[in-house]
């Protein structure tokens, strides 16, 4: 297989830099794109010289020349349209979440068994250097058993305004399943309980805060900060940072920390420099590194183990399990 024959579904912001990112990429022939408003389609495959546009997503995934497709759409549609692009016989990366419960993954999980398509679902923080630096630290066991964990995943309140974040997905679903995914894959245990709490400030369809407190069956804890709604001023798109304690020392993540800012007549700014920064015309960074090994996979036909379909599953669960807790106020046992 020389190129992989590709298309995009979904073409908001993401979806586009998926685009982008693909087009740019030497194994890849991006031949096809769907988004279901015209305009949009006609300027995204305009820019990348996409040639098949199509404005159902089924239509797409019928082309007997699409070989892999990217599912770049809201999460409440992830079930549906994995499900018919894995009967379609595509090598599918689903963004993440999974799907918007624990049933649909199971649903995909089910389809799994009888397709020949590679899946995997975008988990980008396992792409993320810094976190994979953290993780062969830990396996190595330079810092012990691992006992504690905190995760901060913050954003600005104007980048989380309705419909385009909180009109579509919570706090906890939308970044916390990241750092929950993190902790398990760090700790490799399994969440027995978890305490959540949710803060509505504005009146928009998901609240704006979410906390979660989980036990281990290490006995660790684990707790996920999401608040989504920093002060508009705030100099960094995202302040993320994770700490990790082990019985013998301890690691510090700082994503909040590009290496570089920039004060300029508006304030000072912190451009990303690790998920998908642009540099020399080129979109570089963990999703280009996350992309990459997908196709790399489909091309030498193997299955993904830097995160699994099962892996993806629990993420989903022990977050939905927290949005539980925050909704009964009640300890959940997962």
């Amino acid at each position: 297989m020389d190129k992989v024959k590709y298309g995009v579904i979904g073409l908001g912001f993401f979806g586009e830099v998926h685009a982008e990112v693909l087009s740019s990429m030497p194994d890849v022939d991006l031949v096809a794109v769907s988004t279901r408003r015209p305009s949009r389609l006609k300027e995204v495959a305009d820019r990348f010289g996409v040639p098949k546009r199509y404005t159902n997503y089924r239509e797409l995934l019928k082309d007997p020349e699409v070989e892999a497709v990217s599912i770049v759409t809201h999460v409440d549609s992830h079930r549906e349209v994995a499900l018919e692009a894995l009967r379609r016989g595509k090598h599918v990366l689903l963004e993440k979440p999974m799907a918007d419960t624990v049933e649909g993954c199971d649903a995909i999980l089910e389809e799994l068994k009888s397709s020949k398509g590679i899946f995997m679902v975008g988990h980008i923080c396992r792409f993320d250097p810094r976190v994979s630096l953290a993780k062969q630290a830990i396996d190595e066991g330079r810092i012990g058993k691992v006992v504690s964990m905190h995760a901060t995943r913050n954003l600005p309140k104007n980048l989380t305004a309705q419909p385009r974040v909180l009109g579509s997905i919570s706090p906890l679903m939308g970044d916390g399943i990241h750092d929950i995914d993190i902790m398990l894959w760090m700790s490799r245990a399994k969440a027995e309980t978890v305490y959540a709490q949710n803060v509505r400030v504005r009146d928009l369809k998901y609240p704006d805060i979410g906390w979660a407190m989980y036990r281990f069956d290490n006995d660790a804890v684990g707790v996920i900060e999401v608040v989504w709604f920093l002060p508009e001023n705030t100099p960094y798109t995202i302040d993320a940072r994770m700490e990790i304690i082990g019985t013998e020392g301890a690691i510090y993540i700082d994503a909040s920390n590009p290496g570089i800012t920039i004060n300029d007549g508006e304030g000072l700014h912190k451009p990303d420099t690790i998920y998908w920064p642009t540099v020399h015309g080129m979109r570089i960074g963990a999703l280009r590194t996350e992309l990459s090994y997908f196709v790399r996979c489909v091309k030498e036909g193997r299955k993904p183990e830097v995160i699994t379909p099962e892996e993806s599953r629990e993420a989903v669960r022990v977050i939905c399990a927290a949005e539980e807790s925050a909704a009964t106020g009640k300890v959940v046992h997962l």
